[in-house]
């Protein structure tokens, strides 16, 4: 799925009466965490998570995690989105991890490697893009890898609509 198909998606058009009870409680059960995620994103994220899309690109070395305003001619959002994921990558790059786990819960997946991660084990670069910022991870380390894409997948998962994941060819 593309940046432009996330934009325009309408989750009113999964269809309701083909779902088994099962189905059904797991989709109300989603709805209600990613409700959940969304509200306390608002501690730790100064941004509008409406205003924005979260963007998640996986590759050999770890990946990319991108966040840009949805309206590029708002310079407030672009801003904000700067300067808080020049503050994660500080706080990550030193192993904290406490805003994910305030969002996510500390169980979200791939956190307890990422937060065991030594110096030098895990590089996680900044870098402005048009409407907002982006930090790439890489490791030499197979379990750190798989645990960024751990830790992607759960954040496409509990960020619902405003989270897309991008393929690279």
């Amino acid at each position: 799925i593309g940046f432009a198909q996330a934009q325009n998606m309408d989750p009113s058009m999964t269809e309701h009466s083909q779902m088994d009870h099962t189905a059904h409680m797991k989709m109300m059960a989603d709805a209600q965490h990613q409700a959940e995620v969304s509200q306390r994103g608002k501690d730790v994220m100064p941004f509008s998570l409406p205003a924005t899309i979260h963007v998640f690109i996986k590759n050999a070395e770890g990946g990319v995690q991108r966040v840009v305003a949805k309206n590029s001619s708002d310079p407030a959002q672009v801003k904000l989105i700067r300067q808080h994921l020049q503050e994660i990558r500080e706080q990550f790059l030193k192993g904290d991890f406490s805003g994910p786990s305030h969002i996510h819960g500390q169980d979200m997946p791939g956190l307890v490697e990422l937060k065991e991660a030594k110096p030098g084990q895990l590089d996680i670069a900044y870098e402005d893009v048009k409407s907002g910022a982006q930090m790439t991870y890489k490791s030499k380390e197979a379990t750190l890898v798989a645990a960024l894409h751990k830790w992607f997948d759960a954040e496409l998962s509990d960020h619902g609509k405003v989270a897309v994941e991008e393929h690279k060819p």
